[in-house]
C-alpha cells in the first residue's frame, strides 16, 4: 500500500505534529499520531491543484482552471468557498493571501516524497532507507484514480514513468550488490505494471542470470518473446537477445543442444 512506502520513507519516527497530504488513494490529510481526515468534496480539486504545483499558485489562475464556466467573479467565489470548507474541516494545510495560494512549508506531500525517492534511485544516489522501500504494486500508486482533468492526467503519467524507471534502478542496485532475490522481486513489480516494457523485462532477465538461474532466464525470455510477437509483432531487442548469447566462463543458452564430439575408431 502507498502508506507503507510513505511510512518507510518518513522513517520509524516521523517529526512530531507531522502533517502528510495523501494524493495516492486520496486526497486525505494524515497526522503523525495516525489520525486521518478526509478532504471535503468541494475542496478536493483546489487542494490537489495547489499540491501539484511547486511553490505559490496565483489565485486567479487556480480559479480560472478549476471553475472555467462562468465569469471571474463566480470562479473567485467558488475558490473562497473551497477555502472556507477546508477551514471548517480543520484542515490547515494552505497559506492564502489576496494573490497567492501555497502549501504550508511543514506539510509533506506523499507524491513529492515518493518522487524524491525515485529521483535518488534514478540518479544512482540512493540512501540505505531508499533501498529498503518497495511498493507492493504500481496499481496502489496510481495518482488520483478516477480524476480526468488534463493537469491530473499529465502528472499521473509523469509519476508513473518515473516510478517505473526507479524500480528498474532499484532492481539493478540490488543485483550489483549481490541481492539477487530482491532484484528479481523488484523487477517483477515493474514487469507486472508494464509487461511489454523491455527495460523492465531486461532487468528481470539479468537478475535471474546473475543468480545463476538459467532455466528461469530462458522461461522469462521466451514468455516475453511470445508476448511481443502476439501484441506488437516484433522480436526482443538486440540488447536483450545478447544477454543469452554464449560467453566465456558462462553457461551458454541455446534452443538446440550443442553438437557432440565424435571419436573416430581406427
Amino acid at each position: 500500500m502507498p502508506a507503507n512506502l510513505v511510512g518507510t520513507l518518513l522513517g520509524p519516527r516521523p517529526p512530531a505534529g507531522c502533517t502528510v497530504l495523501h494524493l495516492f488513494g486520496g486526497p486525505a490529510v494524515g497526522f503523525g499520531d495516525g489520525a486521518r481526515l478526509p478532504v471535503p468534496e468541494g475542496s478536493k480539486r483546489l487542494l490537489v491543484f495547489v499540491a501539484l504545483h511547486a511553490g505559490e499558485v496565483d489565485r486567479r489562475h487556480a480559479a480560472g482552471v478549476l471553475w472555467p464556466i462562468g465569469d471571474d467573479e463566480r470562479a473567485a467565489g467558488n475558490l473562497r468557498s473551497a477555502l472556507w470548507r477546508l477551514n471548517r474541516a480543520r484542515i490547515d494545510v494552505l497559506v492564502a493571501d489576496k494573490r497567492f495560494l501555497a502549501l504550508r512549508d511543514d506539510v509533506v506531500v506523499d507524491l513529492h516524497l515518493i518522487g524524491d525517492w525515485a529521483t535518488r534511485l534514478i540518479a544512482g544516489r540512493p540512501t540505505a532507507d531508499d533501498l529498503t522501500a518497495l511498493p507492493d504494486s504500481l496499481d496502489s500508486l496510481e495518482l488520483l484514480p478516477g480524476w480526468y482533468d488534463d493537469w491530473v492526467l499529465l502528472e499521473r503519467e509523469r509519476i508513473r514513468q518515473r516510478l517505473l524507471h526507479a524500480l528498474e534502478a532499484l532492481s539493478r542496485a540490488h543485483r550489483l550488490a549481490g541481492r539477487c532475490a530482491l532484484a528479481v522481486e523488484t523487477a517483477m513489480v515493474a514487469v507486472s505494471a508494464e509487461p511489454l516494457r523491455e527495460s523492465a523485462q531486461r532487468e528481470l532477465l539479468e537478475s535471474h542470470l546473475a543468480e545463476g538461474n538459467w532455466s528461469e532466464g530462458k522461461r522469462c525470455y521466451e514468455s516475453y518473446r511470445q508476448l511481443l510477437r502476439r501484441e506488437i509483432g516484433v522480436e526482443p531487442g538486440a540488447r536483450m537477445q545478447g544477454l543469452l548469447a554464449p560467453r566465456p566462463n558462462r553457461a551458454p543458452w541455446s534452443r538446440h543442444p550443442a553438437p557432440q564430439s565424435v571419436t573416430t575408431l581406427r
